[in-house]
């Protein structure tokens, strides 16, 4: 019997050493795919097939109220990045510019900065967007910019116009290091188009663009929700192969990894299914939705799965906790209301899409899988954000934050465990504009100079505007927005500072123009 007892416990044990050591780290960030655009998340509504994401998300938890920062880019990178809310940064509204400044502070910890004080070989493989300090002299930034040709038509083609002084300032720059990037922010190695819609058109190799962008993009590359910019570009540069490569560098790093037999952390920011819809020829129409946002979120899934698979076949999927997400929600610039028409809802249940302060805009995709922690199949429904990330790594490593780092994070390791309770009370997700949407339980409170109050439990689509009937609650909710905003965190700590003042919302209404007669002076 004490044998048959010995043969029943082995495999318990198996699986505890197997989760003793901190797992490899697996971070997959989508760009612009709405919630209804999964479709283990939307299976009645949902017309696209994700046959690798609906996979990873049998095989662990699958979130049903995870949130971005923002309902665009640049805002909620930083905070899955740091664990802080944007809104605390410089970055008020909006995304960080073309050719622009860093948004995460030189001595701001990020998830990769936590990993590799605990012996981690770090890589970011994709679209960074959170600035560089780009050597361009401030007397020559007009060499680099407003060429005329940009999105939706309106520009013309003026190659013509690129003079010897634009390429030798381009040849001056791009051959220098560029400091400010990931390889600054905590990443051992990057490689990625920074923002592949916009210049310079090449890839960039940890500080340094791997070749010297020489001409304008031609206008061509602006038409069908390709490029967004015109600016400099390498020779014969194209938008196609820019995910396939995306895939070829993290399978190439997770591989390498496996084989040194050390720890990594992976950070996967994809450029897809945001512009450019650049197509690959074995995806085109495959969606059978005409529609090239569908055919690409179909492309996107199958690179996912190739990362999925070279876990599997490195033999290191069994130690790696992958998570997967979303920036935002989906772009209704690139044929939503056509998707629609077609039985297709890239939001789901949820009322806008990308950019906006309600649920489509900022309520993704959330997967988690963890072999030996996480049980396949679960559905979480409790309330969990991108900036939970920070901490939860935190917990996973057994490391305790400093009080001015993840300021707004909270550890959701006890979801992954199988607990089923709130494990943050509260949490903020901004419009593209800057207007916040605070939660607190099932409720959400959008403040305006009309405000909007939702119970999201009776009312995911937020159709019921109740602010009118709960006034208390109103004031509430209001009150919260400012002690968040003005102890410069939400988490139990020491009060910290935000970088700069925060804007208040609803702003303040510019006076009207008073009509009458000139006064001469």
């Amino acid at each position: 019997m004490k044998k048959y007892a010995c043969l029943l416990v082995l495999p318990l044990l198996l699986a505890s050493f197997a989760t003793a050591s901190p797992p490899n780290i697996v971070v997959i960030l989508a760009d612009d795919l709405g919630y209804g655009d999964v479709q283990c998340y939307n299976p009645q509504r949902g017309k696209i097939p994700t046959p690798h994401l609906d996979r990873l998300a049998a095989q662990g938890m699958r979130f049903t109220d995870g949130h971005s920062s923002s309902g665009v880019c640049s805002p909620s990178r930083y905070a899955l990045l740091t664990g802080r809310y944007h809104w605390r940064t410089r970055l008020q509204s909006g995304i960080v510019g073309v050719f622009g400044e860093p948004l995460i502070a030189p001595d701001r910890l990020t998830i990769a900065g936590l990993a590799k004080q605990h012996g981690y070989r770090t890589a970011c493989i994709g679209k960074w967007h959170l600035g560089w300090d780009w050597p361009i002299p401030e007397g020559q930034r007009n060499l680099f910019a407003g060429f005329g040709g940009k999105a939706g038509g309106g520009g013309q083609n003026i190659a013509t116009a690129v003079t010897d002084a634009h390429r030798a300032a381009w040849r001056e720059v791009f051959s220098q290091p560029i400091p400010g990037g990931p390889t600054t922010r905590g990443f051992d190695e990057y490689f990625g188009t920074d923002v592949p819609n916009w210049p310079p058109y090449c890839f960039i190799e940890n500080n340094r663009t791997a070749g010297i962008p020489s001409e304008l993009l031609p206008v061509e590359k602006l038409k069908r929700n390709q490029a967004s910019l015109q600016g400099p570009a390498l020779p014969g540069w194209t938008l196609e192969p820019i995910l396939p490569a995306l895939g070829d560098r993290a399978c190439e790093f997770i591989t390498r990894q496996a084989r040194a037999r050390k720890p990594f952390l992976l950070y996967m920011p994809l450029t897809t299914p945001h512009t450019p819809l650049a197509v690959n020829e074995p995806w085109r129409g495959k969606s059978g939705l005409d529609n090239a946002a569908a055919d690409l979120i179909m492309e996107t899934d199958a690179t996912v799965g190739r990362v999925l698979n070279t876990l599997e076949t490195s033999g290191v999927a069994g130690e790696t906790l992958v998570f997967f997400t979303s920036d935002n929600g989906f772009a209704p610039y690139v044929g939503a209301t056509d998707l629609e028409a077609r039985g297709h809802y890239p939001s789901g249940p949820l009322r806008g899409y990308k950019a906006d302060a309600w649920e489509g805009g900022h309520r993704v995709a959330f997967i988690a899988r963890w072999p030996g922690v996480v049980k396949p199949g679960r559905v979480c429904g409790q309330l969990v954000h991108q900036a939970d990330i920070m901490r939860t790594l935190a917990d996973v490593l057994g490391a305790k934050l400093p009080d001015n780092a993840g300021e707004d994070s909270f550890s959701f390791l006890p979801l992954l465990k199988g607990d089923d309770r709130p494990i943050r009370p509260h949490a903020v997700s901004c419009a593209a504009g800057g207007t916040p949407g605070v939660r607190k339980g099932d409720w959400k409170y959008i403040p305006g100079t009309k405000p909007e109050l939702y119970n999201l439990a009776d009312d995911i689509g937020e159709t019921k505007n109740l602010a009118g009937e709960k006034p208390e609650l109103v004031a509430e909710m209001k009150a919260l927005l400012e002690k968040l905003v003005t102890d410069g965190r939400s988490t139990p700590g020491a009060l910290q500072k935000n970088d700069v003042e925060v804007r208040r919302y609803p702003l303040p209404q510019a006076p009207p123009k008073q009509k009458g007669k000139k006064v001469k002076k």
